[in-house]
């Protein structure tokens, strides 16, 4: 192949390479160190997925808070167990600026549970549900007819508990994620106790138990939720701030009594 230069210009550049230290050729061609390299057209190398480590079930229900809340629920034994399983859920920032887990009170073999939406400042204080001003409400309504959380009766018992177990900062109302997160430890809450109905109390606990809100418009229906009959009602803190509403939670109660009379 003709060099391009001329022979002087080559002989001249050879010697000055020479004197650099350049005594030997790497190459039988020369090399146009200007000329772009040619695209591969061979496809990229797919990963070899029969060595590939596979992921096993407890990491991905780990990695995923929705699976790892179910998958704990699921192993609970006891309430006292889903108590634990929920102190060490990890994935709930909520707990991080509560100071109490609020879990449950009354009695557990009650055959009413009530489902609350979340604990406020006196029941964060308490580590119990339904203990501030809402909470007063909430016994004389059902003190009204017959029952309470403080008997040892299970017939004339209450069981409380709440859809979230951590306060929300400035009682707002928990979002869409912790709802998700919170619904597989309460079926599984219910599970355990096994009550033979509930009472959802507010928008929160019907969404987590029915999937959906509009108190107004569902209180009053009964339905099904966690495989229980479940009748919504207003939440005692809308009554505060409502109330000309009591007169359909006095009609509410009066069905709910009926029903656990066997009269409907």
């Amino acid at each position: 192949m003709e060099s391009p230069l001329p022979p002087e210009t080559a002989l001249a550049s050879l010697a000055w390479q020479i004197e650099l230290g350049a005594t030997e050729a790497i190459g039988d061609a020369p090399v146009n160190r200007y000329e772009l390299p040619e695209k591969s057209a061979k496809p990229a190398a797919k990963p070899d997925t029969a060595t590939a480590t596979p992921v096993s079930p407890a990491a991905k229900a780990e990695a995923d808070p929705l699976a790892a809340a179910t998958a704990a629920a699921a192993v609970a034994p006891t309430l006292d167990a889903l108590r634990a399983a929920l102190a060490a859920y990890p994935h709930c920032d909520l707990r991080r600026g509560a100071r109490n887990l609020v879990f449950c009170d009354g009695h557990p073999a009650a055959r009413l549970m009530i489902i609350g939406e979340a604990p406020g400042r006196d029941e964060d204080i308490q580590g119990k549900p339904f203990v501030g001003r809402a909470g007063q409400l909430l016994d004389r309504m059902f003190d009204a007819i017959g029952l309470s959380r403080g008997s040892e009766t299970p017939e004339a018992a209450l069981y409380i508990s709440n859809i979230l177990p951590w306060r929300p900062p400035q009682n707002r109302d928990p979002n869409a994620d912790e709802i998700a997160m919170m619904r597989p430890f309460m079926a599984r809450h219910v599970e355990l106790a096994d009550p033979e109905m509930i009472v959802l109390m507010g928008n929160i606990s019907c969404e987590a138990g029915l999937g959906k809100r509009g108190i107004t418009r569902l209180r009053g229906q009964w339905t099904e939720a966690y495989g229980k009959p479940a009748l919504p009602m207003f939440h005692p803190a809308y009554l505060l701030r409502t109330p000309s509403a009591k007169r359909e939670a006095w009609a509410d109660l009066l069905a709910l009594k009926a029903r656990l009379a066997g009269r409907a």
